[in-house]
């Protein structure tokens, strides 16, 4: 039986989740009906546009994401510290982007005044919008409903057009992260979509690298994709928020993997990558293995043994699920 999200996501474990969503109908999200004919591919420019859209209300950032034909990927980012610091003014302008809100709620934004026993009663609903604007659960709820209302009026029809649940994969330490950024980044590559990273249509990696030719400086956080949380560079003191890694180092990683993982190309990992690699604890052979396959390899929670140890315990979990995988592709 499927576990509830609150046993599943924890803060204080980890602020990055991997998240996938898959259509169920026979036309697929994006792809080809082969009996009519009829192409759905612009569906992924729905998605996409929207998928980056979000977190401009959220506070939820993108780390990577990979739109195929009947599912997509997405990497996200929960920045507590971010909804912490708006304002209730600004909880309420942010949800009622998504919603209407209740009448005190416009009322408020209107600057109207309310009266004590009103203020309270719309105190308990921002409350509960600034837990929202922090959710994975309401990020994924409020895409997969926009999507899924465009398809169905394009198709004139109502019902399901998602899978019941989207599935959830914590991402627990740094190691773990990049593997699965690189594994959703080269998701085209690997379905035979597209030859190279850059080259594979809405995905995170082809933004970063198209953003990579306008500038000298791409490792600069102001110089990167807008949309997407930025990498910041090797761990240091006094490092701004993002992901603690080269951007260029990163790319090269995707590269050489993309690389291998195709069976019509060979290749090798780069000394430049492996040394990456080496700081995250991983082989060569383990990375591959996890790119490859990361669905696969992990299910709930992905990381070395003792982020996992340490997940479960603060969510209570009676043994550590995914520990033997986890004790042998991470050292």
């Amino acid at each position: 039986m499927p576990k509830p999200r609150s046993s599943q996501i924890s803060l204080e474990a980890t602020p990055y989740y991997h998240c996938i969503s898959r259509c169920v109908r026979r036309a697929f999200l994006c792809g080809i009906d082969h009996i009519s004919g009829e192409s759905y591919e612009h569906r992924r420019g729905w998605l996409e546009e929207k998928l980056l859209q979000l977190p401009e209300v959220f506070a939820i950032d993108i780390a990577a994401y990979a739109i195929m034909i009947n599912h997509y990927h997405v990497v996200l980012h929960i920045n507590a510290q971010r909804g912490k610091s708006w304002s209730d003014k600004e909880v309420a302008e942010r949800w009622h982007l998504l919603f209407k809100g209740t009448r005190l709620s416009q009322r408020y934004v209107k600057g109207e005044d309310l009266s004590e026993a009103e203020w309270i009663y719309l105190r308990l609903s921002l409350d509960e919008w600034r837990q929202r604007l922090t959710s994975v659960s309401w990020f994924m709820r409020v895409l997969n409903e926009a999507i899924a209302r465009e398809a169905n009026l394009e198709d004139g029809c109502t019902g399901r057009f998602w899978e019941g649940r989207f599935k959830s994969q914590a991402l627990l330490d740094e190691a773990a992260l990049a593997a699965c950024m690189a594994y959703v980044d080269l998701n085209p590559v690997r379905a035979g979509m597209a030859k190279t990273p850059e080259k594979s249509d809405h995905t995170s990696v082809k933004k970063r690298c198209e953003q990579l030719k306008n500038t000298k400086q791409p490792n600069r956080v102001d110089q990167q994709a807008k949309g997407l949380y930025p990498f910041v560079g090797n761990p240091k003191q006094h490092q701004p928020e993002g992901i603690q890694m080269r951007l260029t180092d990163y790319l090269e990683l995707v590269d050489c993997t993309g690389r291998i993982l195709r069976e019509d190309k060979r290749g090798a990992i780069s000394n430049n990558a492996e040394s990456i690699l080496t700081r995250l604890g991983i082989d060569s052979d383990q990375w591959l293995e996890m790119t490859a396959g990361f669905e696969e390899c992990f299910k709930t929670f992905a990381g070395g043994e003792q982020s996992l140890r340490k997940a479960c315990d603060q969510l209570h979990y009676q043994r550590p699920r995914g520990l033997a995988q986890s004790q042998r592709l991470f050292n």
